[in-house]
């Protein structure tokens, strides 16, 4: 049951489920919401709300959460519950977190695939669904930076969409971790950059997947993603303005030659400054049906260059560059002894020294039993050190059976 209220009269362990607003102009990340502060009453009205209505139980006391204790009549609180603090999870080793966070990817998958089928079918997104994918994504890369960023390098030709937006919201995360990002701001870029391409269900299939270079008629189809997009989340409960930046700005760029307004730097939010990084060095690392993707080391060079060039922000680019690692986790390096290997970890304290598995010969056999090197010692002992990167369709290998026990 429900009941309506004036805004005066919210308690701490009130559970709000609708406002006279829309949620959009609020900075809750869930159009649902228990009262745990007088903080939260003061925004709300703040935004405009005068009149809320809270859940209560047959009785007429207010329910602080969905199958929750109820509260007294008086809306005098017995159990409030508690909201995290947002107190950053204990660090672990890339190991440990590995594991949790080929989980995590998973379930992200699985989530972007469903709201993209729904927005398709004219369904409403789950929107506290893709809000609870996304707070174990933030988790994860609090715990440990580089084991969920390695994932980035997963991709399905037929089912690039879906790794595009995961890699793009993780890529985002990480790269926010690195600037000193809150959790709360962690999750709002998180959110925004796994939802930056919504609006690609909008536009015809053939269109997307025309393996030839897109006709002047087509480009501009193409880019209407960009606002329908935004006017899809615009019309999603539990999302606010900020989540929709990446979705808007992801394709401007900082000198003012980008769409779909052509803005400037100073014009374009910090997450749309990201997000056109993270989303232009996933594409470029992707096959597509009109090109081949490039090695990871090659497509940090093409970011670098665009940076020169004033198109995205030179700052944030190398910022990027420090997450990812010099030679990123997928790339496959060949080493001053001849040797090919493929690089399983990035050392912060040693970018052009990572642990790689060598899995080719200095004569260019094959290893049947592929050798772990960490270069950051080997560098020391024996002097073998990184010569060039090479392409996986130039040596014939595919990186990611080196690096999976399983499929993701």
């Amino acid at each position: 049951m429900r009941k309506r209220i004036d805004v005066d009269q919210l308690r701490l362990g009130m559970r709000v489920v609708t406002i006279d607003r829309s949620w959009l102009v609020t900075p809750f990340l869930s159009h649902r919401l228990t009262i745990t502060s007088q903080e939260q009453i003061e925004q709300l009205k703040a935004c405009g709300v005068r009149i809320v209505e809270i859940a209560v139980d047959d009785g007429g006391g207010t329910i602080d959460q969905e199958g929750g204790e109820p509260l007294a009549a008086s809306g005098a609180a017995i159990a409030p519950v508690r909201q995290e603090e947002g107190v950053d999870p204990e660090p672990v080793s890339f190991e440990e977190e590995l594991k949790t966070a080929k989980e995590v990817y998973r379930a992200a998958k699985a989530v972007i695939q469903g709201a993209m089928q729904d927005v398709r079918l004219g369904r409403a997104i789950n929107v506290e669904e893709v809000h609870r994918v996304v707070s174990d994504m933030a988790e994860s890369v609090l715990r440990n930076l580089d084991a969920l960023t390695s994932l980035s390098r997963l991709k399905r030709f037929d089912e690039y969409t879906f790794y595009h937006s995961v890699n793009t919201s993780l890529l985002a995360m990480s790269l926010g971790r690195d600037l000193g990002f809150t959790k709360n701001e962690l999750h709002q870029i998180g959110v925004g950059a796994l939802l930056h391409d919504i609006g690609k269900t909008k536009i015809p299939n053939e269109l997307l997947n025309k393996p030839a270079r897109l006709e002047p008629n087509e480009m501009e189809l193409m880019k209407q993603h960009v606002l329908r997009g935004v006017e899809i989340l615009s019309n999603m409960s539990g999302l606010s303005e900020v989540h929709a930046k990446p979705a808007l700005e992801h394709h401007e760029r900082v000198d003012g030659t980008g769409y779909p307004f052509q803005r400037s730097k100073d014009q374009i939010s910090r997450f749309g400054l990201m997000a056109s990084i993270v989303d232009i060095y996933d594409a470029i690392t992707s096959d597509r049906c009109y090109h081949r993707g490039r090695p990871p080391h090659d497509a940090l060079q093409y970011l670098y260059l665009l940076s020169l060039k004033g198109h995205l922000d030179a700052g944030l680019v190398q910022r990027f560059i420090r997450v990812v690692g010099v030679y990123p986790v997928g790339s496959l390096v060949e080493l001053n002894t001849g040797e090919v290997a493929v690089v399983r970890r990035v050392h912060r304290d040693a970018p052009l020294a990572p642990l790689v598995i060598i899995v080719k010969s200095a004569s260019n056999v094959l290893l049947s039993k592929p050798l772990e090197c960490d270069l950051r010692e080997e560098t020391r002992i024996s002097g073998r050190t990184i010569r060039t990167v090479k392409g996986p369709h130039d040596v014939g290998i595919d990186p990611g059976v080196y690096l999976d026990e399983e499929p993701i």
